[in-house]
């Protein structure tokens, strides 16, 4: 009989425990209504009488209420019933809130002696010090915890309360200690020691980061180290220093050339020309790797473009050497599109380009392959005002790779072929549809162009100026900057009251530049300023003008009050982010 009776009391117990909603008890505690939560927090403790995580807010509720007695209670029934030495930190707390500070302290050394034997424990005990504040002892939690049974997690731990403490010393050294056994999250902690990283070398935090890693440098040898110097060095735009670092890691490890491969990308970015040639021309001359070394060898001849007095005789050797070495086909098609840029651009040998890609397109190719000499094919007839032809080839790659990324800038540049031709119905059809492309560029481009064409047409029904414009952007297309420039000074001389004058002076403004012109370009962007304010082109010539002060004019103050317009009066423009970089920078702040 007394066993039935004891079975249906638990039973009505659980029943009872059950109808009780924990959801409304957090509320309850959430709003300060401590009683209320307190007491659904003992229902449902009733039949989980081990649950930490109700006992706990049970334990702050009393606290909260001053019931320091009852707080008291509770924990010690915990203890008595898991012995969880987490309820040690709480009975301390519970006597540091009455100022009771002998035996608060007490309780703390109790529940971080209580490791040694309950290691498993670390974490809910570094938790509850750190709950109450109490960061030091979170800190001695897991050094301990470290000791007994190593744990990556306590490492990473470490590092965030180092961080709170600001001892970023210790900090990064528990970061790197962290990844060291967990490489996935290398990102994660670089992203995370990048707010401490600046540009410059000299701040502190920069410092302190060398000294760390230089320091596991000397007592452990491992080529991780390597690699995070050379991460630093990139952060300060130090990339022969970084290079150092990524032939050390290859040297050792021959097997991989990745760190170099991605110090040769972001080289080339930065424009740190000198240094990439350099990177890529120990790429390609300690690959076994046929693909990668055509790759190597096609940003090479690529950089040697960008310098300012390149020798296009070598330039074209090299591509005829290597295309001949490795022939035409699927492998070498980076190379053969940018040889034809060569040809086209460079060597103003665009007869040469085009039968060049047309021999290419002879080879064996995927349909893929076969779009993208096309496309470049198309893009070259289109300088040489061959439309039709482009044309048919625009057309052509919609149909061979439909519904491509490839595909739709196809069409968007067929639509493009049609503004400059002066069609401009048809273009503005075809940018319509072009505004839905999965690709968010192509779209973002279409949905300009036709604002471009729609905001204008209606002005002039001959479409005059817009016909002006269109042939402008196609000679700064075909490289005749000075011819462009004169065809839009005529539309600013001509069509004045057209509302595409900002538009012709912001893209004049972009061509004296290319041209060093440099206080015409400072003449226009100051014109947009006064005479456009209102209109969406505003906050660009205040961004463009302030890096040409930075940049060109060595103007610093200009540039620091044109970036701060930006900042307090555009802070949807594009530019608002590199703006505040900037000017953060010129103001001298410490980026943290």
């Amino acid at each position: 009989m007394k066993s039935i009776v004891t079975l249906f009391l638990s039973i009505f117990c659980l029943v009872a425990s059950a109808q009780v909603d924990p959801g409304l008890a957090k509320t309850y505690f959430e709003k300060g209504a401590f009683e209320k939560a307190a007491s659904l927090y003992k229902k449902l403790l009733s039949n989980q009488r081990t649950n930490s995580y109700y006992s706990l807010k049970l334990i702050e509720c009393y606290q909260q209420l001053s019931q320091f007695k009852a707080a008291q209670n509770e924990i010690e029934a915990q203890l008595k019933y898991s012995n969880n030495p987490q309820y040690f930190v709480e009975l301390g707390y519970n006597y540091q809130l009455q100022d009771q500070l002998a035996k608060a302290e007490e309780n703390y050394k109790n529940a971080l002696e209580r490791i040694d034997a309950q290691p498993n424990y670390v974490y809910a005990i570094a938790q509850q010090f750190e709950s109450h504040g109490r960061i030091d002892n979170a800190i001695q939690a897991y050094e301990l915890g470290l000791e007994l049974a190593p744990n990556p997690a306590f490492c990473y731990q470490l590092a965030v309360l180092h961080g709170v403490q600001k001892n970023i010393e210790k900090m990064m050294e528990h970061f790197l200690d962290y990844v060291e056994t967990n490489s996935a999250h290398t990102n994660q902690v670089m992203r995370l020691l990048a707010e401490y990283i600046s540009e410059d070398a000299s701040q502190p935090y920069n410092q302190i980061f060398k000294k760390v890693l230089l320091k596991k440098l000397q007592s452990t040898p491992n080529t991780l180290w390597n690699q995070w110097l050379s991460w630093l060095y990139i952060q300060q735009n130090d990339f022969k220093k970084a290079f150092v670092q990524e032939k050390a890691v290859f040297r050792r490890e021959p097997e991989s050339l990745q760190g170099l491969i991605n110090l040769a990308m972001l080289t080339k970015d930065a424009k740190a020309y000198e240094t990439a040639l350099t990177v890529l021309e120990f790429i390609s001359q300690n690959t076994t790797d046929s693909r990668l070394n055509i790759q190597a060898n096609t940003q090479r001849l690529e950089l040697q473009l960008e310098h300012s007095k390149p020798n296009y005789n070598t330039i074209k050797a090299s591509y005829v050497k290597l295309l001949d070495t490795y022939k035409l086909g699927v492998e070498t098609l980076e190379m053969q599109l940018s040889y034809a840029t060569f040809l086209a651009f460079y060597d103003a040998n665009s007869e040469a380009a085009i039968t060049f890609l047309k021999t290419a397109l002879k080879a064996n190719l995927t349909d893929l392959a076969s779009s993208s000499l096309k496309m470049k094919l198309a893009d070259i007839l289109v300088t040489q005002n061959k439309f039709n032809q482009a044309l048919i080839y625009y057309t052509q790659i919609q149909l061979q790779v439909k519904n491509s990324t490839l595909a739709q800038e196809a069409r968007f540049k067929a639509a493009k072929t049609s503004y400059y031709k002066g069609d401009f119905d048809w273009a503005e059809t075809q940018l319509k549809v072009l505004k839905s492309s999965t690709s968010q560029l192509t779209a973002n481009d279409a949905l300009d162009l036709q604002l471009l064409i729609s905001d204008h047409i209606a002005s002039d029904s001959l479409h005059t100026a817009l016909k002006m414009y269109a042939k402008a952007e196609l000679l700064s297309l075909q490289k005749k900057s000075t011819e462009a420039i004169g065809v839009l000074e005529t539309i600013l001389e001509n069509h004045k009251t057209d509302p595409i004058i900002d538009q012709t002076l912001f893209v004049q403004a972009r061509l004296y530049e290319s041209e060093k012109m440099y206080s015409k370009a400072e003449a226009n962007y100051m014109r947009i300023i006064t005479d456009y304010k209102d209109d969406i082109l505003v906050d660009d010539a205040y961004f463009y003008l302030a890096e040409l002060y930075r940049l060109q004019l060595n103007q610093i103050e200009k540039a620091t009050l044109n970036y701060e317009t930006i900042i307090f009066n555009h802070e949807d423009s594009i530019h608002f982010v590199d703006a505040r970089k900037q000017y953060r920078i010129l103001r001298g702040d410490t980026i943290n």
